[in-house]
């Protein structure tokens, strides 16, 4: 089942029990396919791949929103970007754990021979393509700079 079938399920399910938050977030994310299919040069169909980073792209947003609004004690905005964020996270592919992360690094460090902090381009390189949908870029680069250090 694609990702707009799914959302427009929910949607549905959301305006018949008048959940606003779940309204909200599922809009955006429909509103978000619409561009992505309407985009130049754009076909008529996503892909799986597109969709995942489409959603990454929602989350990443949903989550600096949060850090600021958290930061300025704006509690009321704070709330509305974790309902959102939550939303979203159920249309992503499970993510990866820490341990699962840092072993995968690992082996993306020693497959590219990666020995000091200079060679971080190269490893983040692999890495995204290796672990995209499968976990946030800053938790990546975080990881491979806590291995290279």
């Amino acid at each position: 089942m694609s990702l707009e079938t799914r959302v427009m399920d929910d949607l549905k399910i959301a305006m018949k029990a008048k959940d606003e938050a779940a309204l909200r977030t599922l809009r955006a994310i429909k509103s978000a396919i619409i561009i992505e299919k309407t985009a130049e040069g754009a076909s008529d169909v996503i892909t799986e791949a597109q969709e995942v980073k489409m959603l990454q792209k929602l989350a990443k947003q949903r989550r600096d929103s949060l850090e600021i609004f958290t930061k300025q004690n704006r509690e009321d905005l704070a709330v509305k970007e974790r309902e959102e964020l939550a939303i979203i996270e159920k249309f992503l592919p499970e993510q990866m754990s820490p341990e699962q992360l840092h072993k995968e690094i690992k082996a993306i460090i020693e497959q590219v021979g990666a020995k000091s902090p200079a060679d971080m381009g190269k490893v983040m390189g692999v890495a995204s393509k290796q672990l995209a949908g499968k976990i946030d870029g800053k938790a990546i680069s975080d990881a491979v700079k806590q291995l290279l250090a």
